[in-house]
């Protein structure tokens, strides 16, 4: 398993950052900063397909994957120049911020869902999983961790625009490498919060199961 994390976490720097930056610096002179910027993205792009199809994502969690996927490259195929590229991935980054905060609203919390995903794949039932997350004991931990991934793409897009306006695009190596930075910061936000949710419905499991048939040695494990 170590070794699993280790193999993923060289996957995610090769594919998210050392290969862009390569295609970035090399690049850039005989394709110009816009195909350059464009091509430098195809890595991670066919990494994150690759990565989605090999660990069988679905329903929401596949779903949030895709959509943000094809829609993110469509806006890079269609903006044309590398200045407009990366300013308008700074406002999809505001619109998938607004489009995650809605979840909250309307009491369909991503980050709860995503751990449904998650249970679900462990071989949990859905429906029981859904009904045990909506209570408010849990629930409410799944709203501060669905509004922590919408301050993350609302921090990353401030974090671009500044950065766009601080350096422009002749510094993209710099603006992916911050990106990077601050994207794999909050990723361990993110995991922290799952981990602590996690934790807190292990417990609940543990205060609430029946008492155990003499000899047995099964034990629950924490489960999201």
């Amino acid at each position: 398993m170590k070794n699993l994390k280790k193999s993923i976490v060289v996957f995610d720097l090769l594919f998210y950052l050392i290969i862009p930056y390569l295609i970035w610096n090399q690049g850039r002179d005989m394709l110009g900063d816009y195909y350059a910027i464009l091509l430098s993205s195809v890595p991670g792009f066919i990494y994150t397909i690759y990565r989605f199809v090999k660990e069988k994502q679905f329903n929401v969690t596949g779903m949030f994957i895709l959509f943000s996927l094809f829609a993110g490259t469509t806006i890079d195929l269609l903006s044309g120049s590398a200045g407009r590229m990366l300013w308008n991935q700074v406002f999809f980054g505001i619109f998938m911020a607004l489009l995650i905060f809605s979840t909250i609203f309307i009491k369909q919390p991503l980050g709860m869902h995503f751990a449904v995903d998650i249970a679900y794949l462990q071989g949990e039932p859905r429906n029981e999983t859904q009904a045990l997350y909506r209570k408010p004991e849990f629930y409410k931990h799944f709203v501060w961790l669905t509004a922590l991934f919408a301050f993350r793409s609302l921090f990353q897009a401030g974090l671009k625009s500044y950065l766009l306006m601080e350096y422009g695009v002749k510094k993209y190596d710099f603006i992916l490498f911050a990106m990077k930075i601050s994207g794999w910061i909050f990723g361990g936000l993110i995991t922290a919060g799952f981990v602590f949710i996690s934790v807190k419905i292990y417990n609940y499991h543990e205060r609430n199961k029946g008492p155990e048939e003499p000899g047995s040695k099964i034990q629950a494990e924490p489960k999201i």
